[in-house]
C-alpha cells in the first residue's frame, strides 16, 4: 500500500527489520550493494542530497528532534520514521549519533562516459582519501569517478562522510577492470615522482582523466602504460611524496585553471 508524503511510523524495537538494515548500512562498508540503498546520517549530507534534487525514500528522526524538525526535512521523504533516542547508536557510525538521516535508493549503475573529464582511482584504499578526492573532483569540474577494483567502496559510510555531499554531483562507476579504460576517448594523465615535466610547467589536455594511485604503491604499471602524459608535482620543501588526496587536489585545480 502506498503512503502519502510525510506519513509517520514509530519504531521502538532494536530488533525491528529496518533498524537491523540501517545498522548494517552504517557499519558495513559494502552493505549498500546488497540492499541497493544508502544511509545518509546527519543534516549536512541530507541537505546536500536535497540540494541536488535527490528524493529520499525514508527519513529517520529521533523522538526528541521530531517535534522541531524543519518542514523541508519532514516533507522530503515518502515516509518518516521516528525512533527513540536510545536507538540512535544502533544505526550510527559516529561517536555522537546524528538526530536524523535519510535513506536513498542507490543510483543505478552506469557505464563509462568515454569523453567525460574524469578521475581514475587505482586501488585507493583509504576512505578519507577517496572522499576527499571526490570533493575535489566535484569542485573542479571532473564529473566522473572511475574506481578500479581494489578501491574503497564509494558509497560506504566513511567515504560518504568524507565526501561531504560530493557524491550527488558526480557519476560514480565502481569495480572497473583496467582493460575497460580503453573505451575512454580522453587522455589519461598520471603523476610520477621521477617522470615528466613539473605540473606547473606542463600544458595539460582538456578534458582529461587524472589517474590517482594506491597510497603506497602508486599507479599500476598497466595504468602508467595507458597514460599519454606523466607529470611531477614540484616540492621545494623536500618531502618525498604527497598524500594522494592532496596530490589530486593540486592536479585537478591545475587542470581546471589551465589556459587552453
Amino acid at each position: 500500500m502506498s503512503v502519502s508524503p510525510g506519513a509517520v511510523t514509530h519504531i521502538t524495537s532494536r530488533d525491528n527489520t529496518l533498524i537491523k538494515e540501517l545498522r548494517k548500512l552504517s557499519q558495513d562498508s559494502t552493505a549498500y550493494r546488497k540492499q541497493g540503498r544508502v544511509w545518509l546520517e546527519g543534516d549536512h549530507l541530507c541537505r546536500a542530497a536535497l540540494a541536488r534534487g535527490k528524493k529520499p525514500s525514508l527519513a529517520i528522526f529521533s523522538e526528541s528532534f521530531w517535534p522541531s524538525a524543519p518542514v523541508e526535512w519532514s516533507r522530503a521523504a515518502i515516509k518518516n520514521i521516528v525512533i527513540p533516542d536510545a536507538l540512535l547508536p544502533e544505526i550510527s557510525g559516529l561517536e555522537s549519533p546524528a538526530r536524523m538521516g535519510f535513506v536513498l535508493e542507490l543510483p543505478a549503475a552506469s557505464g563509462l562516459e568515454a569523453g567525460a573529464a574524469s578521475v581514475i582511482l587505482d586501488r585507493v584504499q583509504d576512505a578519507g582519501n577517496v572522499g576527499s578526492i571526490l570533493r575535489s573532483a566535484a569542485a573542479f569540474g571532473f564529473g566522473q569517478i572511475i574506481a578500479l577494483k581494489g578501491t574503497a567502496a564509494l558509497w560506504s559510510p566513511k567515504v560518504l562522510r568524507a565526501g561531504m555531499g560530493a557524491h550527488f554531483a558526480l557519476q560514480l562507476v565502481e569495480g572497473v577492470e583496467p582493460a575497460a579504460l580503453a573505451a575512454l576517448t580522453v587522455p589519461i594523465v598520471v603523476t610520477s615522482s621521477h617522470q615528466g615535466n613539473f605540473l606547473h610547467q606542463q600544458p595539460l589536455p582538456r578534458p582529461c582523466a587524472w589517474a590517482m594511485g594506491h597510497e603506497g604503491q602508486g599507479v599500476s604499471d598497466d595504468l602508467m602504460a595507458r597514460s599519454v602524459l606523466k607529470v611531477r608535482i614540484d616540492q621545494p620543501g623536500g618531502e618525498e611524496s604527497l598524500n594522494v588526496a592532496a596530490a589530486a587536489a593540486i592536479c585537478l585545480y591545475a587542470s581546471a585553471t589551465a589556459r587552453c
